[in-house]
């Protein structure tokens, strides 16, 4: 249980750094239920980690409904990461880098972050969750749900961030993909 707890916070702190250190100071988006709450900051100006608790409580109620395992298992990753995501929302422009590296380390660390709670069997939720629920339905498997995702979200952005803002984005999943597939199966290898 200590594990879980210490990948949930690590995990979210992560997340935190890389989506606010890296990735909003270009106004750059990420897949999935973070990518649109960075669409609704950029947009509207509200905390990303505040949009993302609002949008993901009609997915969390179709968890509660259909798998009530996946709701326990990422409430607790959704709302520290939410509140992480938030509480470094200072490190906007702290880091100095072009917008290729800041692209790639923002992509590296969101992907660590989140392959460290997957590792542990928690998660962010969001659209992973709603992933989760759609394999129920389809023969797809969970990461090329994601990826269509993902893909829809930075999509959507484009009248926000503009088409060059959505090449860049496009790599930041990429990375987070390649970095989330990584960590969350390092453990299983070394056994």
């Amino acid at each position: 249980m200590w594990e879980k707890v210490v990948a949930i916070f690590a995990g979210s702190t992560l997340l935190g750094l890389g989506v606010n250190a890296f990735l909003v100071p270009y106004h750059l988006l990420d897949g999935g239920v973070i990518g649109i709450g960075l669409i609704v900051h950029y947009f509207y100006g509200w905390p990303t980690g505040i949009s993302i608790l609002l949008i993901s409580i009609p997915l969390y109620a179709l968890a509660w409904i259909f798998e009530r395992r996946y709701f326990y298992y990422s409430i607790h990753g959704l709302i520290v990461s939410s509140f992480c995501i938030d509480l470094f929302s200072f490190m906007d422009g702290k880091i100095h880098l072009s917008i290729l590296p800041s692209t790639i380390m923002g992509g590296l660390i969101v992907g660590v972050g989140v392959g460290l709670m997957l590792r542990y069997e928690t998660s962010t939720g969001g659209t992973d969750l709603l992933a989760q629920l759609l394999t129920k339905l389809t023969t797809l498997n969970i990461g090329i749900i994601i990826f269509i995702i993902d893909a829809l979200v930075i999509l959507g952005g484009i009248k926000v961030i503009g088409w060059e803002k959505f090449l860049y984005s496009f790599l930041t999943i990429f990375c987070v993909g390649i970095m989330t597939a990584i960590t969350s199966t390092a453990e299983q290898q070394a056994q």
